[in-house]
């Protein structure tokens, strides 16, 4: 009768469903059949800094916000080994009149070792999906670009590394990754706010938008994170991250214009020397970016985690990405099934 009794716990036990899964943890990787979603939405507040560029448009030290952003991050196993995933970000900020998906991937990520004492690590491959939308803006002499979206409007490929150690209820993991973009003339330049000799550009048979050919770029990104497993429901986590953010450069005039014979002489080197001064534009940056994380197991399928940001960059003279201030607050929903 014992021994029946033993048989039937054990039995229940075994029955019993896991805890699903953190998808906070750093190292997480769905199993076979196993679908995930992260669901963000964040407020942004950001002070600009002295650049160049920000200080063309009379933005130096502005204040920008709120800044909204929302991101999605899905992915499904397809084996225990091997997942299909996929992330997305969306940001609008008001003040400056720009909105648009600033991030977007899709790929496959590949776990060719996992040891007996936890030990993995990950190679991944993702479409960078920079060309979904065209780069969109406007360009003046005396204050240079002013972006409507996010988007570089360039195709490209990631590939990078994760590799980590979980020691109980404590994981640390680590990546690097390189992006290379491809150039394209995926972009379109409103320049209706030229003038030759006075005179609207367009008497010269300019038009008021334009395409041009952008130059390739090579980017690198690499972070540390730590998780810990306080209970079965609450966890922590944190983080550094580094983005590089390569200048972009002109290539060519995609274009073709038909020049009004009268201003050709005249239009034609105009354009040209627009064109080369625009072959290194100066605008990179770099961001450092701390993060930290808490979250609640409110099911096994059902997870809620409240995060915060805070970046310090370093931007180059065009550039109008970098910031005095930049902290984001917001919420993440995450899904299993």
């Amino acid at each position: 009768m014992k021994k029946s009794l033993k048989l039937a716990v054990a039995a229940s036990v075994l029955a019993t469903p896991a805890m699903a899964a953190n998808l906070e943890n750093p190292l997480y990787l769905p199993t076979a059949g196993e679908f995930y979603s992260k669901t963000g939405g964040g407020v942004m507040y950001k002070v600009t800094d002295d650049t160049d560029a920000n200080k063309l448009k009379g933005h130096a030290g502005a204040t920008e916000f709120p800044i909204w952003r929302v991101s999605e991050e899905l992915g499904i196993g397809i084996t225990d080994s091997i997942a299909l995933r996929g992330s997305f970000a969306y940001t609008q900020a008001d003040d400056i009149d720009r909105k648009g998906l600033n991030h977007g991937r899709l790929g496959l990520i590949w776990r060719p070792i996992e040891t007996m004492d936890n030990i993995v690590l990950d190679i991944y491959a993702d479409a960078h999906l920079g060309g979904v939308n065209k780069m969109r803006g406007a360009y003046t002499l005396d204050k240079g670009f002013k972006y409507d979206n996010y988007s570089n409007g360039r195709w490209g490929a990631d590939v990078g590394v994760r590799f980590g150690k979980t020691w109980s209820k404590l994981t640390t993991s680590a990546f690097v990754e390189v992006l290379k973009t491809f150039g394209n003339d995926n972009n379109v330049i409103d320049v209706s706010a030229l003038s030759i000799m006075g005179q609207p550009a367009s008497i010269a048979g300019i038009p008021d938008e334009i395409s041009v050919n952008l130059k390739s770029t090579t980017e690198i990104n690499f972070g540390l994170n730590a998780f810990y497993q306080l209970t079965d429901r609450w966890s922590f986590g944190g983080g550094f991250k580094y983005n590089h953010h390569a200048d972009n450069g002109v290539k060519s005039l995609s274009t073709d214009i038909n020049y009004n014979p009268m201003f050709e002489a005249v239009a034609k080197p105009y354009v040209e020397n627009l064109i080369d001064s625009l072959s290194d534009m100066n605008d990179g940056f770099d961001e450092y970016i701390v993060s930290l994380a808490v979250a609640n197991q409110l099911t096994d399928t059902v997870q809620v985690a409240l995060y915060g940001e805070y970046t310090f960059d370093t931007a180059h003279a065009n550039s109008q990405n970098g910031s005095d201030v930049k902290a984001e607050l917001g919420v993440r929903l995450n899904l299993q099934f």
